[in-house]
C-alpha cells in the first residue's frame, strides 16, 4: 500500500512545487489574484505563490510601447488629408493595478481620442497651416492624451504627427505650384544678372571713353605746347610767326607722307585737286624753304661768332 501511494505523493508534491515557483522578466509585472481577488504585484524575478489559492491572473509590459495611427480629416480649406500620429506610452509601475483592472484594450482607447483630437483641430486650419504648425498638433494630442490615460495608469511619452497625406489631385497642384515659383524665381536671377551685366557693361564703357577722351585732351596740349615751342625758337633767329606756323605745317605735312608711305604697301597719295588748296600749298611750302634758309644763315652767322671769339 505504501509503495502504491510513494508516486502519488510525489507526483503531487512536484504539481505543487511547479505550480507555486514561477519567475517574472525583466521589465514586466505579473498580477497575482487569492481566490478571485487582486492579491499583490510581482515584479521581475523569482517568486512563490500558492497553488488552487493564488494564481498569476495576467501579465503587463513596462516597456515603452508605440502605436501609429492614421486619421482622414478635412481642413478648412475645405482639402482632404491623411495625417499619420505616432504615440508613444507605457504602464506607469506605481500603477498596475488601474491598467490591468481599468482598461482592457489601450490601444483602442487611445486611438479613440487622437481621432478626437486632431478631428477637433485640423478642421481649424488651412492646408499650409497644418504642415507648419504639426508640432502644435501633436502637443494637443499628447496633452489630451495625458488627462485622460493617467487615469488608466497610463503615461504618455511623446506624440508627433509623422505623416501628412494630402489627396492626390492637391499633391499634383501643389507640385505645379512650386515648379511654377521655382520658374519664377529663376527668371527673376537671370533678369537680375542681366541687368547687372548691361550696367556693369555699361560703367566699363562710359570708363574707356573718360580715358580715352582724356587721353586726346592730353595729347592735344602736348602738340599744342610742342608747337608753341617750335614757334618761340623760330622767332628768336628772326622768323615771324606766319612764317614759322608755314614751316611747321609743311613739315608735319611731310612727316605724314613719309609716314604713310612706311606704314602702307601703297605708292598712291592723294593730294587736294582745287585750285586754291594748291595755291595755299605752294604758298606754304615758299614760306617754309624762306625759313628754312633764315635758319641756315643764322646759324652760319652763330658759328662764326663762335669761331672769332675762340681766336
Amino acid at each position: 500500500m505504501n509503495t502504491f501511494l510513494l508516486p502519488f505523493v510525489l507526483g503531487i508534491i512536484i504539481f505543487i512545487l511547479y505550480g507555486a515557483v514561477f519567475i517574472v522578466k525583466q521589465q514586466t509585472a505579473v498580477i497575482i489574484e487569492t481566490f478571485g481577488r487582486f492579491g499583490s504585484i510581482k515584479q521581475s524575478g523569482l517568486h512563490f505563490k500558492i497553488p488552487i489559492v493564488q494564481r498569476i491572473s495576467g501579465r503587463l509590459s513596462l516597456k515603452i510601447q508605440q502605436l501609429d495611427v492614421i486619421i482622414e480629416t478635412k481642413t478648412r480649406d475645405d482639402v482632404f488629408v491623411k495625417l499619420k500620429v505616432s504615440v508613444q506610452f507605457k504602464v506607469i509601475k506605481s500603477k498596475v493595478e488601474d491598467a490591468f483592472y481599468k482598461l482592457d484594450y489601450p490601444h483602442d482607447q487611445i486611438t479613440s481620442y487622437v481621432f478626437d483630437v486632431v478631428r477637433a483641430e485640423v478642421p481649424k486650419m488651412k492646408l499650409d497651416d497644418v504642415f507648419v504648425k504639426k508640432d502644435d498638433i501633436a502637443i494637443a494630442v499628447k496633452s489630451e492624451l495625458n488627462d485622460a490615460m493617467i487615469n488608466y495608469g497610463y503615461d504618455i511619452i511623446k506624440t508627433l504627427v509623422t505623416d501628412i497625406d494630402p489627396d492626390a489631385q492637391v499633391k499634383a497642384a501643389m507640385n505645379r505650384i512650386n515648379a511654377a515659383d521655382r520658374e519664377k524665381t529663376a527668371a527673376q536671377y537671370e533678369g537680375d544678372a542681366a541687368r547687372i551685366l548691361i550696367v556693369e557693361k555699361a560703367k566699363a564703357e562710359a570708363e574707356s571713353k573718360r580715358l580715352q577722351g582724356q587721353g586726346i585732351a592730353d595729347q592735344r596740349r602736348e602738340i599744342a605746347r610742342g608747337l608753341e615751342e617750335s614757334v618761340e625758337v623760330l622767332n628768336k633767329v628772326g622768323i615771324n610767326s606766319q612764317e614759322a606756323s608755314a614751316l611747321i605745317v609743311v613739315t608735319q605735312h611731310y612727316d605724314t607722307l613719309q609716314s604713310i608711305g612706311q606704314e602702307t604697301n601703297s605708292n598712291l597719295i592723294l593730294l587736294p585737286n582745287s585750285p586754291q588748296a594748291g595755291s595755299q600749298m605752294l604758298n606754304d611750302m615758299v614760306a617754309s624753304f624762306t625759313a628754312s634758309n633764315q635758319i641756315g644763315e643764322a646759324m652760319k652767322n652763330n658759328k662764326k661768332n663762335l669761331d672769332k671769339k675762340s681766336k
